[in-house]
């Protein structure tokens, strides 16, 4: 009998992609008021909402944190979680599951990253802004299928798998560098209580438990120690997802796609948009101050993606190690790495662990919006001017 995880693939694409579509949507209006208010006489109560303390816990055992800190290590380490498990459900039984289907999209997230990074680096090789290499390698999967749904709604089904595969290999590739490269000194007894949390979660699924709750009360007591590690909280939640058993004990629904599927609405539509709405607000000024910074994202998102998507791609075809999804054209290709360079979400979140000076922070996020947007315009109108989409399933 097939795993329940390889069942109605489809399904589970189009329900996907139609959350990430209308959650793109609800993402965009978010990052837009953020940035409305953030230029208006409102900006000083909108920055000092964020710096709200909120504590948990019975003194003197307790975390505290402002609000800013709970939604960017809190709420997010839910985005993380649901990341995670997507990722492991195309590792198992999607399009990450054989080489032949996981070669493309490897390559172009490779290529979509690496290229970036070298672009941004010519403009920021030493000091501090050098450290925010990582940002513009970033795709938003939700920006990204809500601009395709939007401008090419008929287009084929093999393209929209690819930039989605992409885009979640991509993420891959962001959780890695956030782990290795933008987490601060180690805190090893806390480093050793995550490890052994993560053993009991381990042993959760080796011997067979299917139940999410127990999972997720020690999943909770796993984000408080990788927190306390010094390693960004939010890596505990993918360290999580890995632990939900892909199984199920009696042939219905996995605990995988059950918490996948309760997670994709509230990650959507709350966690992303509160994200949005507290970390898109950025004063919208014509100063050159840090200049190189916003550059070199911008034109990281907006040249470097699409370029090194399609060399990637270029060389994999050549190379015989993959092929183009049926009906999508070298040109298409092209629209599809323009979309991959709105780096939104992924960008402001890696941005605020790359620079600790609130001027850095602030040049690095007007780049990723101006970087983001152009992106997502060019990829638009080459999509658009495309009239052969087709959807031919």
């Amino acid at each position: 009998m097939p795993s329940p995880l390889k069942r109605n693939p489809l399904t589970i694409f189009q329900r996907f992609f139609r959350t990430e579509t209308l959650g793109g949507l609800i993402l965009l209006g978010f990052g837009l008021a953020a940035l409305t208010i953030a230029n208006s006489p409102l900006s000083e109560a909108y920055n000092h909402l964020w710096e709200i303390p909120l504590a948990l816990g019975i003194a003197p055992h307790q975390l505290s944190l402002n609000l800013h800190g709970w939604i960017n290590d809190g709420l997010m380490a839910v985005f993380f979680l649901l990341v995670g498990l997507e990722i492991k459900r195309e590792l198992l039984a999607g399009e990450l599951s054989s080489p032949q289907q996981a070669a493309l999209p490897i390559a172009c997230a490779i290529g979509g990253m690496v290229v970036p990074a070298l672009i941004y680096l010519a403009f920021n090789s030493r000091g501090p802004a050098a450290h925010g290499w990582g940002i513009p390698m970033a795709t938003d999967i939700a920006f990204a299928l809500g601009t395709l749904n939007l401008v090419a709604p008929r287009a084929p089904i093999g393209a929209k798998v690819l930039l989605t595969a992409l885009a979640i290999v991509d993420d891959m590739g962001a959780v890695l560098v956030i782990s290795l490269f933008y987490s601060e000194a180690i805190v090893w007894s806390a480093m050793g209580g995550a490890a052994v949390t993560l053993l009991v979660l381990i042993g959760f699924n080796l011997f067979g438990i299917r139940r999410l709750w127990p999972y997720l009360v020690v999943g909770v007591v796993l984000w408080y120690f990788v927190h306390a590690s010094g390693v960004h909280a939010t890596i505990a939640g993918v360290a999580l997802a890995f632990t939900i058993p892909a199984r199920s004990s009696g042939g219905g629904t996995t605990p995988l796609l059950r918490l996948e599927h309760a997670l994709h609405n509230f990650s959507a539509f709350v966690v992303m948009p509160l994200f949005a709405f507290a970390n898109a607000g950025v004063r919208i000024e014509l100063s050159l101050q840090h200049a190189e910074i916003g550059f070199g994202i911008l034109v990281g998102l907006l040249f470097g993606k699409p370029l090194g998507i399609m060399i990637a791609a270029l060389i994999a075809v050549k190379m015989g190690i993959a092929r183009l999804p049926q009906a999508v054209s070298w040109r298409s290709m092209a629209g599809y790495g323009l979309l991959a360079g709105i780096g939104f979400t992924m960008s402001l979140f890696i941005a605020m662990l790359a620079f600790e000076d609130p001027a850095l922070v602030d040049a690095a996020k007007r780049g990723i919006i101006a970087g983001s947007l152009l992106a997502g315009v060019a990829g638009a109108v080459m999509l658009r001017a495309g009239r052969s989409l087709r959807d031919v399933n």
